[in-house]
């Protein structure tokens, strides 16, 4: 967990009302989950059981994320920004989701800059961008495209996905010997696909290998 050396409370700016905007962001993957508030108390409980306690502005209370739908936030880290009036909380998102709909996050609709009009929801909006690819490779196999590029290697199977990932891997190498840079980029975009389209037939989430990194960071 971060804070800034000799940290106290009261060094963060709360409003008229006592309340400060919390924003929980996946500890993983990076997706932007939901926006709360937090009161002195809240944060404290917070920071005290790891558990994310927030304050509703509805019923006047503080209320513990998950607390009666079971989708709990566990604390991984928090950071306040540079005028100390905003916190962002990185959490581990038990449940179904942080959204009372069920989505992962509240932030699923868009906004069309051309026509300033809202958009389809997006379930994933906000994660990095090889976890929107594994979601598609996801969604692909749950509901199959006519000449999908994705379905013809799921329906083929383990042969067909270890032969390309292994003539990508050929491609990747020699891109590198070749010190070709934009070939190394795209050569390795189109690994980094076929490895996750190999986890998926093989059963294996991207969170799992990202969680596996994550254990790595610090060693």
């Amino acid at each position: 967990m971060t804070y800034s050396t000799n940290f106290s409370i009261e060094e963060l700016r709360f409003d008229n009302y006592g309340l400060i905007p919390a924003i929980a962001q996946d500890w993983l993957d990076g997706s932007i989950l939901m926006l709360a508030w937090m009161n002195k108390e809240s944060l404290k409980k917070t920071l005290k059981t790891k558990d994310v306690h927030y304050w509703s502005r509805s019923r006047s209370e503080i209320w513990r994320k998950g607390a009666t739908s079971g989708s709990t936030q566990i604390l991984k880290e928090i950071r306040f920004d540079c005028d100390n009036d905003a916190l962002v909380l990185s959490i581990e998102q038990k449940g179904s989701g942080a959204c009372h709909t069920g989505e992962k996050s509240c932030f699923f609709n868009e906004i069309d800059n051309k026509f300033i009009n809202k958009k389809e929801k997006k379930t994933n909006p906000f994660s990095n961008i090889c976890s929107e690819v594994f979601n598609t490779i996801i969604e692909r196999s749950i509901n199959p495209l006519e000449k999908s590029y994705t379905n013809h290697l799921l329906t083929k199977g383990s042969n067909t996905i270890l032969k390309k990932m292994g003539e990508e891997t050929a491609e990747f190498i020699m891109a590198c010997k070749d010190n070709d840079k934009n070939a190394i980029s795209n050569e390795a975009a189109d690994l980094i696909y076929h490895l996750q389209v190999a986890l998926l037939h093989k059963g294996v989430n991207w969170r799992e290998v990202l969680t596996v990194l994550e254990s790595r960071r610090e060693r």
